[in-house]
């Protein structure tokens, strides 16, 4: 007999890479995944993953029988969510990814209340500045500053985000500070890698203009892209919930070329074709009045 249990092993393993990471996430041991996983090829008659000690692989059975064991999940879970909410409780897991910076500034202060109010949900919040895929890495949610071009992705915007063009004092004394567009071609820029050094675009009456300052430093995460503005090495274009404190303490300055950065927003975004549980609207709706529009860490909007 095909035990559930085993789908959701299998399913698991997949979305997680290993065994061990598998575990992790169910909260199991890993002699219990490999247990469940076992009695479920036994029960199908084949095997549905190639096992080495380096990696997993899906065979030929494994990648026809994927798709449906993992809607069977998906279709459990949305079921039990859905009983919970006919009693008026939000309960069982999810997963989101968000970015490093944000996450820690912003999202977790917001989302901390939430879940003490709501104990029965099991979240799983994964802080990483990478590009993940939601669908394949089994991810309920993404939360990401900026455009999602990504068109298997439904997107929920939670508020704007204003960017601001911003140097040390220091650099600006020493290199000058820039008045318009063409000044910043002659300038040092520190980019955000994620998004390439085409990401510094702007808004003129004749549509966006993107600007390539010279490259000083390419970062991939938040937090050292404005400590490495504060220390002097470039100027960044950076989201205002990331370069509002420095600014206000006067170890950032925020530069005005005549034109500003294109507008942003700061989305949830679902893999399309899922019905989003009652769990991740309410938390969408949560976070949307806890950040504000415009949001409290940008006043100026």
């Amino acid at each position: 007999m095909i035990r559930i249990e085993g789908i959701a092993a299998f399913v698991a393993v997949v979305e997680a890479g290993s065994v061990s990471e598998a575990a992790r996430r169910l909260r199991l041991s890993k002699s219990v995944v490999s247990e469940r996983l076992a009695e479920l090829e036994k029960s199908l008659g084949g095997m549905l993953l190639h096992r080495t000690t380096r990696k997993l692989t899906l065979t030929e059975d494994g990648m026809v029988f994927l798709e449906r064991a993992a809607r069977i999940v998906r279709e459990i879970e949305e079921a039990a969510a859905d009983m919970a909410e006919r009693r008026g409780t939000l309960s069982g897991p999810i997963r989101i990814a968000a970015p490093v910076t944000f996450g820690r500034m912003h999202l977790g202060p917001a989302l901390y209340p939430f879940l003490a109010e709501h104990p029965e949900i099991e979240l799983t919040l994964d802080i990483d500045d990478r590009r993940v895929d939601a669908a394949s890495d089994g991810y309920d949610a993404i939360i990401r500053n900026g455009p999602i071009a990504d068109s298997r992705l439904v997107a929920w915007k939670l508020t704007r985000s204003r960017r601001l063009l911003c140097a040390s004092p220091d650099y600006l004394a020493r290199q000058g500070i820039p008045s318009s567009l063409a000044d910043l071609n002659s300038h040092r820029g520190i980019f955000y890698t994620n998004r390439g050094v085409a990401d510094w675009r702007f808004q003129t009456p004749d549509g966006a203009i993107v600007v390539r300052a010279k490259l000083a430093l390419g970062i991939n995460n938040g937090d050292m892209l404005r400590d490495a503005a504060i220390a002097g090495l470039g100027i960044a274009l950076l989201p205002a919930f990331i370069a509002g404190p420095a600014i206000r303490e006067g170890r950032l300055a925020e530069i005005d070329v005549g034109h500003r950065p294109e507008a942003e927003f700061i989305y949830m975004a679902h893999p399309e074709g899922r019905n989003p549980s009652a769990k991740l609207r309410a938390i969408a709706d949560h976070l949307k009045k806890s950040f504000g529009d415009p949001p409290y860490w940008d006043p100026a909007g």
